[in-house]
């Protein structure tokens, strides 16, 4: 493989990615649209946002549009500009002054992490994202989050998702820890 192939391969978004930086840019041009995304964490009123995650899914398939509902509402609720580099662990272990030492913090995560399914964990993310959002102050990265939500729904694929958000939680330090 050429390095010019190499270099545009990884320059592809992939398509959580691709659906991240739509919603983004969708909700920062069009208010009814974003207001529409905001209530599409609710399942009476999900169906407002179901033309634009057609695009994207198989609208039909609970575990796939559930985790895109999720996120976009999420998007949608905290005005994101761009897609952050904050993975969930550490954005949960931000969210208190002790880190990952704060015993609401591993309440928190464990909650997410004994999750058993898709609708589940949706449902365990939501109250986190306005958590994160007004605690953390650093903007999620909701493409790993779908990336990792896509996967969810597979039980092989479950186990390594908890696996990465528990190990990132737990990697994280408070700041003082780290200037130690």
């Amino acid at each position: 493989m050429s390095e010019m192939t190499r270099s545009h391969k990884s320059t592809q978004p992939n398509k959580s990615t691709q659906f991240v930086n739509f919603i983004i840019d969708l909700t920062q041009t069009d208010n009814g649209v974003a207001a529409a995304f905001k209530r599409a964490d609710n399942p009476a009123t999900e169906y407002q946002c179901w033309e634009y995650l057609a695009r994207f899914i198989d609208i039909d398939k609970d575990y796939e549009r559930l985790p895109y509902a999720t996120i976009a509402s999420a998007i949608a609720k905290a005005k994101a500009s761009q897609n952050g580099a904050m993975r969930i662990g550490e954005a949960i272990a931000r969210c208190y002054e002790d880190g990952n030492n704060s015993d609401q913090a591993k309440a928190k995560l464990r909650r997410l992490l004994a999750c058993d399914d898709i609708d589940e964990a949706c449902r365990v993310l939501r109250p986190l994202f306005s958590l994160i959002d007004s605690k953390a102050g650093i903007p999620l990265d909701y493409a790993s989050l779908l990336q990792d939500l896509r996967g969810f729904h597979s039980d092989d694929q479950r186990q390594r998702v908890k696996s990465r958000w528990a190990q990132n939680f737990y990697r994280h330090t408070t700041t003082g820890e780290a200037d130690a």
